[in-house]
């Protein structure tokens, strides 16, 4: 299958979407475990970012895992295995991770439990492995950017709801009668569903009509690139992206996983009341990202002038809507859909240049927790959650520019630049310890200083690139 095909194929992309959801899923359903195991296992504020390590770096280690095992035998081994099987065992990988939290969580042990979460996402590895470039498969390689944006938005829409759904499974019974009904065994049997959802869709996906090899076939377009070099890491622009990368999804994850620690103990939140909270800085992301999206559905520009207005809005409708069914007080998210004008401004000013995007939203990350430190009450929080708004963008821009000119070497690129995922895991331990030595509220000086690495990289990449002949006059986009 290529992607010289003139249309999405939405048949095999819906599916694919289920392994989108799942990552968003989880991923910010550990925001809600963190506060409940540090109340559960007396942990401190940097012990509970262990939750985010080592989650985040099973991204690392099965990204090695992969490059040794395809080293050792001389070959691509999601080549040799198909893609549809590659995601069918990346999913039982997960599933199986999911079956610890049952005896984890009956001998009351964070070890265990820190586990489970690190085999579902060494499964989480595999599976982004094959799925990004498989949606960019689906359809013609012109709008596969915006696929991936999509399918971001995808994930983001499981990041929103989440939280929301963990919360209710773990304190269902205890939003009346307050925390002390609270049990760790409370998290067995959300986790045990995940993982029969997992198994379900591994099972529909091997049958279904995904293609086992696609070919992705990359048109030519008005870039001139130098000679390829000998290898990826020859180039100056995968090693500073590298880097932000890793600060990227640093912040974009330890800005979430400290926050119901700083409205628990600066704003006197109770753990079962966060969870909405945390849906908003998720739910910004997929805000932003399903303004993204919007090429994928149309090529008519009149069309998407429109809909970049709509879609931010329509997604923030979708977050009103889980909280609304959820049960939760939607009265103090209303004030949100002025913040969301300052996306929109700030994407319209960035004219889809992604150094210029990175260094605007950079820059807007760096005011968000600027403000978020220097307030109190609700305007910090608002400062806080509209960083998510202000990462939505940042994956695609990062990406896009450190893999640019590298030719050949662009695969080993990529995977080097999947490895450095990690971020979100080691950022979030390091602002836990300087929460711990300081205060919550001013450990986000953390994200300050990651924010200000992604805006040295938007300045400094464009000379880079400049110097091998390339130039970016194109919208890019995407997601992670």
């Amino acid at each position: 299958m290529s992607t010289n095909q003139t249309k999405t194929n939405w048949a095999q992309f819906i599916p694919l979407a289920s392994v989108f959801f799942f990552w968003g899923f989880v991923a910010a359903s550990n925001d809600i475990l963190i506060p409940v195991f540090k109340k559960a296992f007396d942990l401190s504020q940097a012990q509970s970012q262990l939750v985010s390590v080592a989650f985040y770096i099973a991204y690392t280690v099965g990204s090695l895992i992969y490059l040794l095992i395809s080293y050792l035998t001389k070959g691509d081994l999601i080549n040799r295995m198909g893609y549809k099987n590659s995601l069918a065992l990346g999913l039982v990988i997960s599933a199986f991770g999911t079956l610890l939290f049952y005896p984890a969580a009956n001998l009351g042990s964070f070890p265990l439990m820190l586990s489970g979460l690190f085999i579902v996402a060494l499964g989480f590895s595999l599976q982004q492995t094959v799925a990004n470039p498989l949606a960019i498969a689906l359809g013609p390689i012109t709008t596969g950017s915006q696929r991936l944006t999509l399918a971001g938005g995808i994930n983001n829409f499981g990041t929103t709801i989440g939280p929301l759904i963990v919360s209710f499974a773990i304190f269902g019974s205890a939003i009346k009668g307050g925390e002390a009904d609270m049990s760790i065994e409370s998290v067995k049997i959300p986790y045990l569903v995940l993982g029969a959802a997992f198994l379900l869709v591994a099972i529909f996906l091997k049958f279904s009509s995904l293609p086992d090899k696609p070919e992705i076939v990359v048109e030519s377009d008005d870039i001139s690139v130098k000679k390829d070099r000998s290898g990826a890491l020859k180039y100056p622009q995968l090693i500073l992206g590298m880097i932000a990368i890793f600060v990227y999804v640093g912040v974009e994850v330890s800005t979430a996983s400290n926050l119901p620690a700083y409205m628990e103990k600066d704003l006197g939140f109770l753990t079962n009341e966060i969870a909405p909270y945390i849906s908003l800085y998720w739910a910004s992301l997929m805000i932003g990202r399903w303004t993204g999206a919007v090429e994928a559905f149309t090529d008519k520009m009149n069309l998407q002038k429109i809909l970049r207005f709509i879609a931010p809005y329509v997604a923030f409708g979708v977050f009103l809507l889980v909280n609304a069914i959820a049960k939760h007080d939607l009265s103090p998210f209303y004030i949100y859909a002025l913040i969301i004008l300052v996306l929109i401004l700030a994407d319209m000013a960035s004219k889809g240049n992604p150094a210029r995007m990175l260094l605007i939203f950079s820059g807007l990350g760096i005011l968000a927790l600027l403000i978020g430190m220097s307030t109190t009450g609700m305007v910090s929080v608002y400062a806080f959650t509209s960083v998510g708004l202000f990462c939505s963008t940042l994956w695609p821009c990062i990406f896009t520019l450190a893999v640019s000119g590298l030719g050949k070497n662009t695969s080993q690129g990529s995977s080097f630049l999947i490895m450095m995922i990690m971020g979100g895991g080691l950022i979030s331990l390091l602002q836990g310890y300087v929460a711990d030595i300081t205060t919550i509220h001013s450990s986000y000086i953390v994200g300050v200083l990651c924010f200000a690495y992604l805006a040295f990289y938007a300045w400094r990449v464009k000379d880079i690139l400049k110097e091998q002949g390339i130039n970016f006059d194109k919208k890019i986009s995407g997601g992670h």
